[in-house]
């Protein structure tokens, strides 16, 4: 996946100077879990999202999710890293605006991004801030992490600077999840051909499991809007 270009965003890790690195203990996992872990270790790795770290100051353990119908997510325990970085206060938007928003359009389309937070790449010198120890060695993240502290913020800072034109007319976006609206049926495909040129040039790519195009109705940040 290209991910979106570091000229554009890239996730900084504003860490306190005054706070004392915390390198967690290795935790012990049962063998499904291992295996769990080291085939997510080497998927992440195929695809460049992770590499190999020396050194590292701050060291966290990962956490393995059960899935809600099959297998495991791999996670990284960042308690104490983002316990360590301060606050960015960049707005999300307002849930019941947004949702206001698409009453009275004819028909609406959602989508959602694929591995979204994947798709910012960590600014390098804050790539080692992300570390993370397995029973094979020792990692750290490439692209921004879910579960890092701010990270819904730069994604939120990155979707309203591509979409700034269309934000409030014809799309709402609150962090990965996309709606264009359309006040009549004939303007649904060029309000969708806006958007599709901007993901294009910044070669941002959607989940197509999880998108709907052209539909009366649909799910929006929890709500049934239609």
């Amino acid at each position: 996946m290209p991910g979106i270009s570091p000229d554009v965003i890239s996730h900084r890790v504003s860490v306190n100077p005054a706070v004392r690195p915390v390198r967690q203990k290795r935790r012990a996992y049962d063998p499904e879990r291992y295996e769990a872990m080291k085939a997510e270790v080497d998927r992440l790795s195929s695809i460049r999202f992770i590499r190999e770290v020396d050194y590292p100051t701050w060291l966290a353990n990962v956490v393995m999710v059960r899935k809600p119908r099959k297998g495991w997510r791999m996670c990284v325990d960042y308690t104490n890293l983002n316990r360590a970085c301060p606050k960015d206060s960049f707005p999300l938007p307002r849930i019941d605006q947004l949702v206001d928003a698409t009453a009275g359009h004819a028909l609406l389309s959602f989508m959602d991004a694929y591995s979204g937070y994947n798709q910012i790449f960590m600014h390098p010198e804050d790539q080692a801030h992300t570390s993370f120890i397995t029973d094979r060695g020792l990692y750290c993240y490439k692209v921004m992490p879910f579960g890092l502290k701010n990270a819904g913020a730069t994604y939120q800072r990155l979707v309203n600077h591509l979409f700034a034109p269309l934000i409030g007319n014809t799309m709402e976006v609150y962090v990965d999840d996309m709606l264009v609206k359309s006040r009549t049926a004939d303007q649904h495909i060029p309000n969708l051909s806006a958007m599709f040129t901007i993901l294009k040039q910044y070669k941002m790519r959607l989940n197509p499991t999880k998108c709907a195009f052209g539909v009366a109705s649909g799910k929006f940040l929890g709500f049934m809007i239609s």
